[in-house]
């Protein structure tokens, strides 16, 4: 499940492989791109931005992209198998390997000899863009604070939850214009920790939670970054409270966990909730209604 932290990983493993070293290959294989041709040049950086993608390159080029459900970029070793899916599959792939040594220490292997090209190639991605860098803002400019970015500001994520106090707190927390990088899996989790239902409007969240909500999240997502495992529980063998567990016992209570949709139908979002242990209005659902689905489910962007 892509989320923030998924999308942070992803970042820094292709920021190791490609930057600071130049393109050797690169090869579009979408039709608005397919002709353009990045050889040559140096890979700056990459970072991530909430849920985006952005791979800078010498020239002032940026590789915008973004995973959404089904999407993921794999690194490769020379001569190492791909096994990310189908060619068919593929939509870039950018080959960097550092700048020979012109002139080589006596008695050591050329630098390219020790730094080996590595392949970065990027499969499914539903939205691949070439932009300007100094235009990025045409892509990410509508985020909230990021989470796991510079620009994270608790106060400002806050007052972007509470400006419609009515709509229901797991809708406010998708909305990557309010904060960046929380998907359907933290959104259930947040809940249950916060001993709310997703459903409930943020603006009946009690005042103790309600100031502890972007500090908390940051927590979260934090402590994963790092983590190939994601966890909210901190138990081994246990990594989440409710999401994905429909049916099975709470870890607080013993109550069946529920799932359902949340949202207005324009996108499925799997929704899991302990109807014990969080307070608040929930739908009238068949335990489990949404877990058969939830490998169909798209993230928010």
């Amino acid at each position: 499940m892509p989320e923030g932290d998924t999308v942070w990983q992803t970042a820094k493993r292709l920021h190791t492989a490609l930057a600071g070293k130049t393109l050797t290959r690169s090869d579009f294989r979408v039709p608005k791109y397919a002709t353009v041709d990045l050889t040559g040049r140096t890979v700056l950086d990459v970072t991530a931005r909430g849920k985006h993608l952005l791979t800078r390159i010498e020239g002032g080029i940026t590789v915008h992209s973004h995973l959404g459900m089904e999407g993921s970029w794999k690194v490769y070793a020379d001569q190492q198998r791909w096994t990310g899916g189908p060619a068919h599959q593929i939509r870039v792939i950018l080959t960097a390997a550092p700048a020979r040594a012109t002139t080589p220490t006596v008695g050591t292997a050329p630098e390219a000899d020790v730094q080996p090209a590595r392949t970065a190639v990027g499969y499914r991605l539903p939205v691949l863009d070439l932009l300007r860098t100094a235009e990025e803002q045409r892509a990410v400019g509508h985020l909230g604070p990021d989470l796991l970015g510079p620009d994270w500001d608790p106060d400002r994520a806050l007052a972007n939850l509470l400006t419609d106090p009515a709509r229901p707190l797991g809708e406010a927390l998708l909305d990557q214009r309010n904060l960046a990088g929380i998907g359907n899996v933290y959104k259930s989790e947040l809940c249950f920790l916060l001993n709310v239902t997703p459903w409930l409007p943020v603006g009946a969240l009690p005042a103790e939670h309600t100031a502890q909500l972007p500090v908390l999240a940051k927590k979260l997502l934090e402590a994963n970054r790092d983590r190939p495992i994601r966890s909210t529980t901190g138990r081994r063998g246990q990594d989440l409270f409710v999401y994905g567990r429909a049916n099975r016992p709470c870890l607080r209570c013993d109550t069946p966990i529920r799932a359902a949709d949340q949202g207005d139908g324009s996108r499925e979002r799997p929704t899991y909730w302990c109807p014990n242990c969080q307070a608040g209005p929930a739908p009238s659902t068949t335990p489990g209604a949404a877990s058969s689905r939830r490998t169909q489910h798209r993230p928010a962007n």
